[in-house]
């Protein structure tokens, strides 16, 4: 019988539901057509073309940019009971041959290929040979120009659905503003194709952004409240990561850098030691993290500004894939704008693309300097807004005051209606404080009746003003026309009085006070117990058990799986297939192990009298069935009623523990307390005690509830 796509999700990735959207997505995808998926890091993009993978016959083709992420992929996949396999340049040619071989011959559900390869050789004529039923483009943003990560040999997928007009195409990326979305479409082939749009707030990541000073003991102190927690830090240049690594080295921490200018087998070693958690922390430059897709990231340190928001939130995105709380941290100073400025104007590119990459910088500056929710700033850019402010980021933490920007909002949006929708910023400065210069008079802009209506204000208060609304969502910006200031919905009901926007009091750099220079430890919320002692005991039976399976611990377990171990301490089947991430093949493999781990931990951990795990009394019961007691006997040696007894092994019965029921009571019994049942018409879930009272209290409690759970598991009646 053929899966469904919720049965597919709990056999195999151990799940009992679907994230938002995943669900559509994999219909749609299974119907034959095309579309676009946008969702955040760690939200599950991976699910929308596994899933269809797992239920259609024929073969699914992931394009993947980075040789890391397949094999990261891969192996969790096989983990999982799925045929996987990826062909890239890190294989031998005789294995690169056998993935051929299995792909022709039917036997892999989902191949990961690099573009490169997949153009290079006759790999892509041995396509029509594979039973393709479906192309998944990873990291799509790639294809576009206006993406952030354009790749040139991505653009040789536009022949995907030239040659192979028929196989549905699903493009996936975690960051694409609504240019870069609609480009990605065109270089597809597919204008028209359905676009998904999932939430691209990442609650569990706290946001903070502190002063680049004295940034390296900053980072030694986050490190001393955040220990053995693996994390990643991103720096501007080679030399940067080098000399952050080797004084966190000389501090006493695990750190290894990572750069373009080490050698393949270098980069490699230090990847493969912080996936196995060898090492707490990898200091990079960008070359780092694109697809890698370890789950356990417990935190992400930006020591340099990122060019761009897009960079960012990717690279923040890499910390608590696996939905756990994370923490974020950017240092920044005014410094890193001049930097980037002279990057940008060394860049090479041409004057539009100068423009662009300078636009989005100062997208980038505002985040850095903004005095609003940060987390609002980040899903306004990606075109969606939140209601309520976040409370987990460091202007919540501590915020500031606020006051009615109404008529400042609507000063600058008629003046943005009046001139049609087609000004950039420096432009609606100039003709709201009343400027003659050349281009407004050009213009006739001097004519408008918002010319100089904001003449009290300096520019620099507007430049502030404007950033902010623009973060809170009021005003959309095209950079794609200009960079010119578009209005949107939110714009009108702000026009029209139905929306007042809070906007904070400007305070010129100079005269704001210094952010505090050390980190102050969020208080983690109960539920979090990355600390917690039988965590802790987990985590390093996941360490061992892969090392010796030569494979990343989180391809074994999530953290997020193992703190809800710990928290719920499963200590049968059925009760560790409820954990989250844990399916049917997971349990085959390692489910016994981590249940035994947890249950000499209980044992070690129980003090006379206490029960430090739910379940441990329903364990110990199963020790004495297992060593051959007697009813009587266990609830003798237990100090408990026989019906107390009789009711653990009825429990243990049903969770999958092979107690017999039947060896508990004679059959002479049995079949009188059947007889009574019969006569009185005893029903499943009636109360005892009439039963009792019937059979003039020949038989007691324990032996009629036993009688009743044999009775029902037999059928009998």
């Amino acid at each position: 019988m053929s899966l469904t796509k919720e049965q597919a999700l709990k056999q195999y990735f151990g799940y009992d539901s679907f994230r938002p959207q995943q669900a559509e997505i994999i219909d749609t995808v299974l119907s034959g057509e095309d579309c676009l998926v946008l969702m955040p890091t760690g939200g599950g993009k991976s699910i929308c073309y596994q899933i269809p993978a797992l239920l259609c016959d024929g073969l699914t083709i992931v394009i993947s940019p980075l040789i890391a992420l397949m094999k990261d992929q891969v192996e969790a996949l096989r983990s999982n009971g799925v045929s996987a396999a990826y062909l890239n340049s890190s294989l031998s040619g005789s294995e690169q041959d056998s993935v051929l071989w299995q792909a022709k011959l039917g036997e892999l559900k989902l191949l990961y290929i690099a573009p490169e390869r997949l153009f290079s050789g006759n790999t892509f004529e041995a396509l029509r040979e594979w039973n393709v039923k479906l192309f998944a483009i990873d990291e799509s943003h790639c294809i576009s120009s206006w993406g952030h990560d354009f790749r040139p040999e991505y653009r040789q997928l536009t022949v995907l659905k030239q040659r192979f007009p028929d196989v549905p195409v699903v493009a996936l990326t975690a960051t694409a503003d609504r240019v870069t979305r609609r480009d990605i479409l065109k270089q597809i082939g597919s204008e028209k194709a359905k676009t998904f749009v999932s939430s691209f707030d990442r609650p569990n990541l706290s946001l903070t952004v502190l002063p680049g000073r004295k940034r390296l003991q900053q980072i030694q102190a986050f490190l001393l409240k955040h220990p053995n927690q693996p994390g990643i830090i991103y720096c501007l240049s080679r030399k940067a990561t080098e000399t952050v690594a080797a004084g966190l080295q000389n501090a006493g921490f695990k750190a290894e850098c990572y750069h373009a200018g080490l050698t393949g087998d270098q980069r490699s070693r230090v990847q493969e030691q912080f996936l196995r958690d060898d090492i707490q922390i990898i200091v990079a430059t960008i070359a780092f993290g694109m697809g890698i897709d370890k789950s356990n990231v417990r935190w992400v340190i930006h020591y340099n500004l990122p060019s761009n928001v897009e960079s960012f939130y990717q690279e923040i995105g890499r910390a608590g894939r696996d939905g756990a709380p994370a923490e974020t941290v950017l240092f920044y100073s005014y410094q890193d704008i001049i930097t980037r400025q002279d990057m940008i104007l060394n860049s090479g590119q041409s004057e539009d693309q100068k423009e662009l990459m300078q636009a989005k910088l100062n997208r980038m500056k505002q985040y850095a300097e903004a005095d609003i929710c940060r987390r609002r700033i980040l899903l306004s850019y990606f075109n969606e807004s939140i209601l309520e402010d976040c409370g987990n980021c460091d202007v919540c933490r501590n915020p500031r005051t606020r006051f009615d920007g109404t008529t400042i909002a609507q000063k600058a949006l008629s003046a943005i209606a009046r001139t049609k929708e087609s000004i950039a910023m420096g432009m609606l400065i100039d003709i709201m404080r009343g400027s003659r210069n050349r281009n407004v008079l050009h213009h006739g802009y001097d004519k408008l009746p918002t010319f100089g209506v904001g003449h009290d204000l300096r520019g620099e208060e507007w430049a502030e003003y404007l950033g902010q609304l623009l973060n809170l969502g009021v005003m959309d910006i095209a950079y794609d026309e200009g960079h010119v200031f578009k209005l949107n919905p939110l714009s009108w009901q702000v026009l029209k009085g139905e929306h007042k926007p809070e906007l904070v009091k400007f305070i010129p750099l100079a005269e704001r006070k210094a952010k505090e220079e050390e980190l102050v430890p969020k208080e983690k919320p109960k539920q979090e117990i990355i600390k917690d002692a039988l965590f802790e005991r987990l985590r390093l039976l996941r360490k061992q058990m892969a090392d010796a399976l030569a494979v990343p611990p989180y391809v074994i377990f999530s953290d997020a799986t193992l703190s809800e171990m710990a928290q719920k301490k499963p200590i049968s089947e059925a009760q560790m297939k409820a954990v989250a991430g844990v399916g049917a093949e997971k349990y085959r493999r390692y489910g016994d192990v981590f249940i035994k781990e947890i249950v000499n931990f209980a044992k070690e951990h129980t003090k006379p009298g206490t029960r430090v795990v739910k379940g441990m009394t329903y364990l110990h019961t199963l020790e004495l069935y297992k060593d051959g007691y007697t009813l009587d006997d266990m609830a003798q040696q237990r100090g408990l009623s026989a019906s107390t007894i009789a009711a653990h092994l009825i429990k243990l019965r049903e969770e999958g523990h092979g107690v017999k029921l039947r060896d508990m009571i004679p059959d002479r019994v049995y079949l009188s307390i059947m007889d009574g049942v019969r006569a009185i018409n005893y029903q499943p879930g009636d109360p005892v005690t009439p039963l009792f009272e019937y059979l003039e209290e020949r038989y007691d409690y324990a032996q009629i509830r036993l009688a009743i759970a044999i009775w029902q598991e037999e059928g009998e009646g």
